[in-house]
């Protein structure tokens, strides 16, 4: 039920008692989610006018305020009140408090900036630019809004679904009479995504109707709830381990959680769970758990498919640099596609806070002295370069406090190379490093944990590394070959006998700020070998990349002990597409850049890769990827510590409230089935998929069985896909899950669901059985 959807006009009468149901609903979803009489949240409720900001011209004043259902904000969109619309918390990314938007930085003066705040959009959505008529005003929606928000967020899978359930009851009860009319449970089956003909809609009805009144209230609704949310598979699991008086004691929870979840714990821990998640207070007084506090257990962290041991940083954070995968960005500064799409800092703010921890600057002479970034010789828009360093500046550590390495694409005279120095250094102070750690010449890299909070340039250097040491002097300005994507943007406008190494002039300020990555050329892994120190590394196409995978895949691991390298798109991907990065992993390179900005099946592996270890953005490589006596190649699995047999044991048990895909057609029901992707080593890479079920999208059950072999499961992912079945077109994507095959939970556990670009879906989601078994 919402207070601003069109009803029929109500009398003077019948509107106050509207009003007055929907003060009930708000306290209702209020007490659901914690926050009972909270001020915040009446603040919000009550809501008032904000000055909207699109330009200098544009800026016009809404009211705005959240919506009872505490998950979505209305606003209002013409100054007649006649139209209005509203957007979920869920789709909410962030709230920033002051000018912290290119808009509001462009668009209004800085003594407006107190009372100004943004409300950050996930995906490719504009920001909301706003104005409050104070300074008290702005910090009280910034800080209502974040903690609606942060609770919303910490609700478990559980409270999601009920949370969900009750809201689509109250949008079905159309007359707002807190009764439930047969044609108004019709519509509310419709809205969670389910299907059911006439009869068993009425027979559901009839089964709760105990008053025989026509409609059903109070207890009979909840009695309707209950039918609905019932799950059989759990009464199963549930019997099947409840051997005192009906109930799980602390010793049958024991049982299952070793012999069914294969987890070697205590007694004492069973007890702990127990009283962590019995809902009831006998059953807790007496060290038992009920059905319903068993099945809040399966809905927390514990139950899920994620390992939770694997969610705080728990690897050794002191190993060389090149020891670990990194997270990393290529054009970071686009934020859609190469050719025409915008440039913004916005695009650095998103990368860094999936913690991607090595970005791109394409760096260009500017108006007026100043450089700028963008993509060259496109049309896509331009950002200054001291708005992306102070934006990275800003936002670099706020989810990983690990080192941040700047790859710069330079192709700036030598006067605005000197500008970018400066802005650098002014900048980023103290934390932009500027000399080798330690007191003499190192031999290798420093850890992440010696290099916390510091950035790195990538980038050309005009001479050795020991220069830093020794005093050397060095020419202001020299030459140095063009390597990367520099070269290979102009090589594609040239005629092939042109083509030659190019060279560039570098302004020493800049070269001096290049430490630990030092941009070189490759020419073959005995080269490197021989010639190449630690810090100097390559950059290679994905086509380069992926031949020297797929053809020296021994050497190109053993040169990854030693240097860095990083891969890059395409240029030929003009619109931003991505390449598999799983066979670059498989080699050991640590920088495998992708367009952070395209959603895909590529960035849904990257997410997954980085997934554990405090999504820090840094993954420690397997042990045979790291020491120099492995002989560990992807294509041919000779016997070596790699080779870690496992036959994984898959059982798609069912799924739990998918998303309406066509929220357009009121009658639209998802038709789902799950497919189960293995990504590895190649003898690795598998999928196998359910059948469909028709008209379900509410509490289908699949009970299908797969069969994996899993030989290298340090490098291995698993992605489980729900689709919406069609066959005369391709399935459209209902949600996906994707994790490390090591961080994987076995037994019986709930898988989680995301959308393309990577967020929660929060009430949706998977329940599975796992076991991994060593062959």
């Amino acid at each position: 039920m919402s207070c601003v959807r069109k009803l029929p006009k109500r009398t003077k009468s019948q509107e106050l008692v509207y009003q007055e149901q929907c003060k009930i609903v708000a306290q209702e979803n209020g007490k659901r989610i914690g926050l009972e009489g909270d001020p915040d949240l009446q603040f919000l409720l009550k809501g008032g006018d904000l000055l909207k900001v699109k330009s200098r011209s544009w800026r016009k004043t809404r009211y705005f305020r959240l919506n009872e259902d505490c998950k979505t904000v209305w606003q209002q969109t013409s100054k007649t009140f006649k139209s209005d619309s509203s957007f979920s918390l869920e789709d909410m990314d962030s709230v920033r408090y002051g000018r912290q938007t290119e808009g509001l930085q462009k668009y209004t003066d800085s003594s407006a900036d107190d009372r100004c705040f943004s409300i950050i959009f996930k995906g490719r959505r504009k920001n909301l630019d706003l104005i409050a008529s104070s300074k008290e005003e702005a910090k009280r929606w910034v800080s209502g809004l974040e903690k609606v928000m942060t609770v919303m967020h910490s609700l478990n899978r559980q409270q999601n679904s009920e949370h969900w359930i009750y809201n689509c009851m109250r949008k079905a009860d159309k007359n707002a009479d807190n009764k439930m009319s047969l044609k108004e449970l019709k519509h509310f089956l419709r809205q969670i995504n389910i299907e059911v003909d006439d009869s068993y809609a009425e027979m559901l009805f009839k089964k709760c109707d105990t008053s025989n009144s026509g409609t059903l209230e109070g207890s009979e609704i909840k009695h309707f709830y209950d039918l609905l949310t019932y799950r059989e598979e759990m009464d199963a699991i549930y019997g099947k381990y409840a051997s005192t008086n009906g109930q799980i004691s602390s010793s049958d929870l024991l049982n299952f959680l070793q012999k069914e979840q294969k987890e070697p714990v205590s007694l004492e821990h069973a007890k702990k769970l127990i009283e962590k998640y019995e809902v009831d207070e006998t059953s807790k007084q007496n060290t038992y758990m009920s059905k319903d506090g068993f099945l809040v257990y399966l809905n927390h962290e514990e139950g899920s498919i994620f390992n939770p041991a694997h969610k705080p940083i728990y690897q050794d954070m002191h190993r060389p640099l090149n020891h670990y995968f990194i997270s990393s960005s290529h054009n970071t500064y686009l934020m859609e596609d190469q050719l025409k799409g915008p440039s913004s800092t916005e695009a650095y703010i998103k990368a860094l806070v999936k913690s991607c921890r090595c970005v791109e600057l394409d760096c260009w002479d500017g108006a007026n002295g100043e450089p700028v970034i963008y993509h060259g010789h496109t049309l896509t828009s331009k950002v200054l370069f001291k708005d992306v360093i102070k934006a990275i500046k800003e936002y670099a550590f706020k989810t990983s406090q690990y080192p941040v390495i700047l790859s710069l694409e330079n192709h700036c005279s030598i006067e605005q190379q000197k500008i970018m120095a400066h802005h650098l250094t002014s900048i980023l102070g103290s934390a932009l490093l500027t000399q080798p750690l330690g007191h003499q010449m190192p031999n290798t890299f420093p850890g992440p944990e010696e290099l916390k909070g510091r950035f790195l340039i990538k980038g050309k250097r005009l001479n050795k590394l020991d220069a830093a040491f020794n005093n050397n002097t060095t020419d202001d300005v020299d030459s140095v070959s063009e390597e990367d994507e520099a070269a290979e943007l102009k090589e594609a406008e040239q005629k092939p006998k042109e083509k030659s190494s190019k060279k560039i002039k570098l302004a020493k300020e800049l070269s001096d700020l290049v430490i630990y990555c030092k941009s070189v050329h490759f020419s073959n892994f005995e080269h490197s070998r021989d010639y190449h120190a630690f810090y100097e590394m390559a950059s290679f196409k994905e086509s380069k990349a992926m031949n020297l995978a797929e053809n020296s895949a021994t050497p190109f691991v053993h040169h990854n002990m030693d240097n860095l390298s990083r891969i890059y798109p395409a240029g030929s991907r003009t619109d931003s597409s991505n390449y598999n990065p799983v066979p670059l992993w498989n080699a050991g390179c640590q920088i495998v850049a992708l367009n952070f900005q395209t959603p895909g099946k590529e960035m849904d592996l990257n997410q997954a890769r980085f997934l554990p270890n405090g999504k820090c953005g840094y993954i420690l490589k397997p042990e045979f990827q790291r020491d120099p006596a492995s002989q560990f190649d992807p294509k041919n699995l000779r016997v070596g510590p790699w080779l870690k047999k496992k036959t994984l044991h898959v059982m798609i048990i069912s799924a739990q409230q998918l998303p309406k895909i066509n929220k357009d057609k009121q009658k639209s029901i998802v038709d789902p089935q799950v497919r189960v992707e293995i990504y590895g080593v190649p003898d690795d890479n598998a999928s196998k998929q359910t059948h469909h079920i028709d008209n379900n999208g509410f509490n289908p059950v699949w009970n299908t069985k797969f069969q994996f072999t899993i030989h290298v499961p340090e490098l291995a992912l698993v992605r489980f896909v729900v689709e919406d079945y069609d066959a005369a077109s391709p399935n459209d994507l209902v949600g996906l899950y994707t994790l490390p095959f090591t961080s994987m939970q076995n037994g019986y556990r709930h898988v989680p669901l995301l959308t393309k670009r990577g967020n929660l879906i929060p009430s949706a989601g998977l329940f599975v059985h796992i076991m991994a078994l060593d062959v």
